[in-house]
């Protein structure tokens, strides 16, 4: 089992300095909104998958009176693990180590920023850190999984994998490199200034890659897709079939050879598409989720209450299958969802949650957290970038409180 006993935060969005005691078990986060709640639960997945789950960009995690050149910002946490303690910092630095005019601004004149990873003072890349914290976040957006793109869904199954095979990450991160210098020698091609036999070294490249994923994502969902359909039935009192495939852009050979003779036969034939759009057309980069309701295409037909439902089986199961092959629970991380579910969806996806070694909670009111765990719970008053831990009793008086005004 591993929880996270200490999370440390400097410069980090609106959290000049915080240096915060975690306790196992369910720690509640409340207040009114825009006070950092959130930012608490980003700070924590970042130390799980080794960027923001919300920044477009670093540089918005950095504290805007710490952006000037040379500012520094840091998330650090201590990880419980075994009987064994590790300590997982991420650190930015604006202004360092940029092309431009020297001064620290990238040639738009916009500061650029630093990322350095290290676990017990070791530094890490991040695909070394990924895997080391793992976590699990519910945000109101999962909706997305069910309606959006599928470029959703496919980063729902990139993560879950790479926090459980640390190879995975590696081989994604190699074959995205390998689709942009290809796409990159595509437009080469088309304005005659590259010729065609370059492109076998990058195709071969692709295949390899491209099939390993591929046989890689489709292992995962045959295991990951009897946990989504149980959670489902578990969350809508078995009275919807749902179905989760995995929908590969290239069909699935009997092995992993047969694929990439496949692979190779389809990429063949988009090549006049290739050449005019300038874009790899076939590969992992291509692939989606299927979800369906009594065989019924739900991004197309799920009512938003299918629609939330279907995304909390598969965040729970995104937690049993991290737990089934890492051997240890993740961190569990619920930002502000309990207010989107009924009451009996509530109760039976804290019962799941909580089972976990460390759950964490964010909430603007008390009744729902607060009436489900009473006392058993740990609670944090977060206000103004303060956080400071209070008794139940408290917790419930504030939140009292503050509805009255």
């Amino acid at each position: 089992m591993a929880y996270l006993s200490r999370l440390r935060l400097t410069n980090f969005r609106s959290f000049e300095d915080l240096d915060l005691a975690l306790p196992p078990g369910v720690v509640v986060f409340f207040g009114a909104n825009a006070q950092g709640k959130t930012t608490l639960l980003e700070a924590v997945y970042l130390l799980a998958i080794a960027r923001s789950f919300r920044a477009e960009n670093e540089r918005e995690v950095v504290r805007l009176d710490a952006l000037p050149e040379g500012g520094q910002a840091l998330v650090g946490g201590e990880l419980e693990r075994s009987g064994e303690r590790l300590s997982v910092y991420v650190g930015y630095q604006s202004g360092q180590g940029v092309q431009g005019n020297g001064h620290g601004r990238s040639g738009n004149g916009r500061l650029s920023i630093r990322k350095e990873i290290r676990v017990s003072r070791v530094r890490k890349t991040a695909a070394e850190l990924v895997g080391i914290v793992n976590a699990v976040l519910f945000t109101a957006e999962d909706i997305q999984l069910v309606f959006g793109p599928p470029s959703g869904r496919r980063r729902y199954l990139n993560i879950l994998i790479s926090q459980s095979d640390p190879t995975y990450l590696k081989a994604l991160q190699r074959y995205q490199r390998i689709v942009q210098q290809r796409n990159q020698l595509l437009r080469m091609l088309k304005y005659g200034r590259a010729g065609a036999d370059e492109m076998a070294f990058w195709d071969d490249e692709l295949v390899r890659e491209g099939s390993w994923l591929t046989w890689r994502r489709s292992e995962t969902v045959r295991e990951l897709g009897p946990m989504c359909e149980q959670h489902h039935g578990l969350l809508s009192g078995d009275v919807e079939e749902l179905l989760v495939q995995y929908r590969p852009s290239v069909p699935l050979g009997e092995d992993l050879t047969a694929t990439e003779h496949i692979f190779r036969d389809n990429l063949a034939g988009s090549e006049q598409r290739e050449r005019a759009t300038s874009t790899t057309a076939v590969g992992p980069h291509r692939d989606d989720l299927g979800l369906q309701i009594d065989r019924v295409e739900m991004r197309s037909y799920a009512s938003r209450g299918q629609a939330r439902t279907m995304a909390l089986a598969l965040r729970l199961a995104e937690a049993a299958f991290l737990e089934v092959v890492r051997g240890e629970g993740p961190i569990v991380l619920l930002d502000d969802v309990l207010s989107e579910m009924d009451s009996t969806r509530r109760r039976r996806v804290l019962e799941q949650v909580t089972r976990f070694q460390q759950t964490m909670i964010t909430t603007t009111g008390m009744e729902q957290a607060g009436g489900f765990f009473g006392p058993a719970a740990h609670f944090f008053r977060v206000n103004g970038g303060e956080v400071a831990k209070v008794s139940y009793d408290e917790a419930s008086l504030a939140a009292h409180n503050s509805g009255k005004d």
